[in-house]
């Protein structure tokens, strides 16, 4: 069909976070026209630090970027802050050139105001205004990696073949706002894991790239000699992280990580989450994120007055996204009974599809 349907010049502007690209690829993969790939890298104070929202390209390193000139898109595909950041540029410019605005699909959660893009599509963690410009998902577009999935349960299915089951696994992720990794997470967390050990089973645990290496000491304290601890190193080939998760019979996740949450349900997986502890500052801010979603789903006339008056912002929605999952079926707080293996979550690319061809044809 991309053969016979040229459709519009669509250009896909991304940047260096994987995770973010793969939504954009995901969506791409489904459209039924050619698209082109623009890959922008930044310099290095912008790779972490955090630029003005404007349409501009003083973040960008253009020497390592993709060119950016005519013939302009006539649609942009887009993710994250500092990629979308170049959408609105590239829209600027080429308004200006020819007269035409390219219309931008933004996924995720928006640095820029909603206004500014002609179609934001996020899932539901995300507290966004109820206005037409919005199409909300329930999960994330993140595309399981089946392949690796099975890859690592081939590799790994010696050494889980001796351990006794159930066999759980343990995804750790790490600090981020409003969340902490104290000695009380430590022992929550050691705590689940003995109780496993206790009915029979294997608890393996497995941190990630963010988990504190202060933390995993911890961890370590109070963790039963019948489970096993992997400590994440860059590029590691024994990372069980892809075997746990098609081997395990159930996975326990913690709730700063909505990703790898996702990828459990994903495969239809019993699934525990645990939220980690906050800070002080941690309490308000969840406050915050509870009025939000009170004024942005429970009002959202209200809530959407007051994001256009500019005395609400966007947000995540840890909490509400976590409860929309146990609702579903598909997790459990952790500490309590695991659900059943249910069927997997499916991806809601289609309705992404149609929201885009009805942009394109408007």
């Amino acid at each position: 069909m991309r053969d016979t349907d040229p459709g519009p010049r669509t250009w896909l502007v991304v940047g260096d976070k994987g995770g973010d690209n793969a939504q954009v690829a995901t969506i791409a993969d489904q459209l039924p026209w050619r698209y082109e790939t623009r890959f922008v890298a930044m310099r290095p104070r912008y790779v972490k630090g955090k630029p003005w929202v404007r349409p501009s390209l003083h973040h960008l390193d253009l020497e390592a970027s993709d060119a950016l000139e005519p013939p302009w898109p006539e649609l942009i595909i887009t993710v994250g802050r500092r990629p979308s950041l170049v959408a609105l540029w590239i829209q600027r410019e080429a308004q200006e050139q020819t007269g035409r605005r390219p219309r931008i699909v933004f996924i995720g959660k928006p640095s820029a105001r909603v206004g500014r893009f002609d179609l934001v599509v996020a899932s539901s963690e995300v507290l966004l205004p109820a206005v037409p410009n919005v199409e909300l998902l329930s999960l994330p577009l993140m595309r399981l990696d089946e392949g690796r999935v099975q890859q690592g349960v081939a590799e790994w299915a010696e050494r889980f073949a001796t351990l006794p089951r159930p066999l759980i696994g343990f995804l750790v992720g790490g600090p981020t706002n409003p969340f902490r990794y104290n000695r009380n997470m430590a022992r929550r967390l050691s705590g689940l894991a003995r109780q496993v050990a206790r009915d029979g089973g294997t608890p393996y645990l497995s941190t990630s790239r963010r988990t504190p290496e202060r933390f995993t000491r911890w961890l370590a304290e109070g963790f039963p000699e019948a489970g096993k601890i992997y400590r994440w190193m860059p590029d590691a080939s024994d990372n069980p992280y892809s075997a746990l998760l098609g081997s395990a019979d159930g996975l326990i996740v913690t709730g700063d990580s909505i990703s790898m949450a996702v990828e459990v349900a994903r495969l239809g997986k019993p699934l525990g989450i645990l939220m980690p502890g906050y800070s002080p500052v941690g309490h308000v801010d969840r406050l915050r994120r509870w009025a939000t979603r009170w004024l942005m789903v429970e009002r959202p006339a209200l809530g959407r007055t007051l994001y256009r008056a500019r005395l609400l912002g966007v947000t995540r929605d840890y909490d509400g996204f976590y409860q929309s999952l146990i609702r579903e079926g598909r997790a459990a707080w952790a500490g309590t009974k695991l659900p059943m293996p249910g069927r997997p979550a499916a991806l809601e690319v289609e309705r992404v599809i149609v929201r885009i061809r009805e942009l394109v044809n408007a």
